[in-house]
């Protein structure tokens, strides 16, 4: 399994689609075997999905996300998890051991700089 991390240097970025770029840790039988960074190729509707779904990623972790690109994510097949913060490193563990939970929050608009994927 693939799970794919938006981050901003070592933490949860607040919107998957302004990020830094994605730290891909592959996880097999609850231990990570590798993770690689990937620089955002940067933001273009529709775009990132499909990018990260041709990298094999299986779950996509981020701060928050708009309801289109949710939906684009879950049409590659991709998981998605939305509303996570903290550090990169703690929230994979969290994944691999079942606690990291999504809040299913949906970013309305882009003019949220800094607040995106907050929880309210």
């Amino acid at each position: 399994m693939k799970i794919a991390i938006a981050k901003d240097v070592n933490q949860v970025s607040g919107h998957f689609g302004h990020c830094q770029g994605f730290e891909i840790y592959t996880v097999v039988d609850g231990n990570v075997l590798d993770n690689v960074f990937l620089e955002n190729p940067g933001h273009r509707p529709g775009f990132l999905p499909k990018f990260l779904a041709e990298k094999g990623v299986n779950v996509i972790v981020s701060g928050g996300m708009g309801s289109t690109a949710q939906q684009l994510f879950k049409e590659n097949g991709i998981k998605v998890i939305v509303g996570v913060q903290g550090s990169i490193d703690n929230v994979v563990q969290k994944f691999i051991s079942g606690s990291l939970t999504s809040t299913n929050s949906v970013c309305e608009s882009h003019a949220h700089k800094g607040s995106c994927g907050e929880h309210k």
